[in-house]
């Protein structure tokens, strides 16, 4: 029979290593019951002057914190609006109350020489008893008129069913939904691991000091670890707010050298997304220069708050041009080096093309899967849908959609 210890270690090596699946969500026993409740609901284009009804659906269903001044930012101040009214979202109403909201974020894209007007999905949120009406904020979301493009870069497991129904396509990039994570506190990582598996409190404290001296072994023995080579290369951090006109030169230079999907990128628009009011996360930009010249970058978000006693750190953007291995290494190792002084206890990667990801796998990340595909999208032209079934055709990362726009 395994001790005690050996059983601690290996629930957190498991859990690292992707073998504890997730379970899909699920509509409890009683949330389909009330659906016998639902008796009229409406749907209708979401206002400013709604923020305080959605403020409390999204407090009462877990979606975290918001205000007023981030509707602002998001759908009055928003760079992609270019004086062009779009849509806030919509809501789901009874006569009493708001029961669901999905929201519609203006964004900006760029394909083959052509300006794309896009909008993201955010903060879908249903009461349980109305959930069998979801697919009606959706489909909403889909007849938008002045919109080419669609996406839902955070889509549950629900979510991704009701996309996919109404004729959305999930990202042709099957990888999209692998996380590749490098692990920078065995201790505090072990620790959260066990809370969030279950094990009782009087046995997490214990139960992670056997599990991290587990982790550690795997970390040295399989050298789990980015490592900058070596080369002409300085890293230098800067805020989103110190990032200079040198920026707006390298994404140019990328976008005009690339026939791919492109989420617009200049100084306004990442000031615009990674720095909101109330923010709870710090974004970093790490740029690699070889002498003067500014050869690529990478966003780094740390998490100032614990998600069940594990913060994280979450590769958010990366630009670098002709997608050179070296300054790739460069700047993977300097985003691990910045998450460990930020506190955080592991650096996550998602997305990205394959030919990136194939780069840092050679630093040996733990892997872990999403249960379904988060990305999905929809063209309003059916050439440009067809178009964008090619993996080829785009650049996917947390940097597109709403997934890294939040306070």
């Amino acid at each position: 029979m395994p001790s005690i210890e050996a059983k601690f270690a290996d629930i957190v090596l498991k859990k690292i290593r992707g073998q504890d699946a997730s379970a899909p969500d699920a509509e409890s026993t009683a949330a389909k019951r009330n659906v016998a409740n639902a008796k009229s609901v409406t749907v209708r284009e979401a206002r400013l002057s709604d923020f305080e009804s959605v403020r409390a659906l999204n407090s009462r269903l877990g979606q975290g914190p918001d205000s007023i001044a981030n509707w602002q930012r998001l759908w009055v101040e928003n760079p992609a609006l270019k004086n062009e009214k779009r849509a806030i979202g919509w809501v789901l109403e009874t006569s009493q109350e708001v029961v669901g909201f999905l929201g519609s974020v203006p964004l900006q894209y760029e394909f083959r020489g052509s300006t794309l007007r896009a909008a993201a999905t955010c903060r879908f949120a249903v009461e349980p008893g109305y959930r069998p009406f979801s697919h009606l904020l959706v489909a909403s979301f889909l007849r938008q008129q002045n919109v080419d493009l669609f996406l839902n870069t955070t889509a549950t497991v629900a979510a991704g069913k009701i996309m996919t129904a109404l004729k959305a396509s999930p990202l042709p990039q099957p990888n999209y939904g692998t996380v590749l994570f490098w692990v920078l506190n065995p201790t505090r990582f072990a620790e959260g691991v066990l809370r969030k598996v279950g094990v009782k409190a009087p046995f997490v404290k214990p139960g992670s000091a056997v599990a991290s001296l587990a982790l550690q072994s795997d970390l040295l023995i399989r050298r789990r670890k980015p490592r900058a080579r070596s080369g002409p290369y300085s890293i230098r951090e800067e805020s989103v707010q110190e990032i200079g006109g040198e920026f707006d030169e390298l994404w140019s230079r990328y976008s005009n050298g690339v026939p791919t999907l492109w989420a617009e990128r200049t100084r306004e628009i990442m000031r615009w997304h990674f720095d909101p009011p109330e923010n709870r996360r710090r974004t970093v930009f790490l740029s690699c220069r070889v002498g003067a010249r500014l050869v690529g970058y990478i966003a780094v978000r740390h998490e100032l708050a614990a998600d069940e006693g594990i913060r994280r750190s979450l590769v958010a953007d990366l630009v670098v041009p002709g997608d050179d291995s070296d300054v790739l290494h460069h700047l993977l190792s300097a985003a691990c080096d910045s998450a460990r002084t930020a506190g955080c206890d592991v650096l996550e990667v998602i997305g990205f093309p394959e030919r990136i990801r194939n780069v840092f796998l050679k630093s040996k990340p733990y892997i872990r899967e999403y249960p379904a595909p988060p990305f999905f999208f929809k063209a309003r032209d059916k050439d440009l849908h067809q178009a964008l079934l090619d993996k080829n055709a785009w650049y996917a990362c947390p940097y597109d959609g709403d997934g890294t726009l939040w306070p």
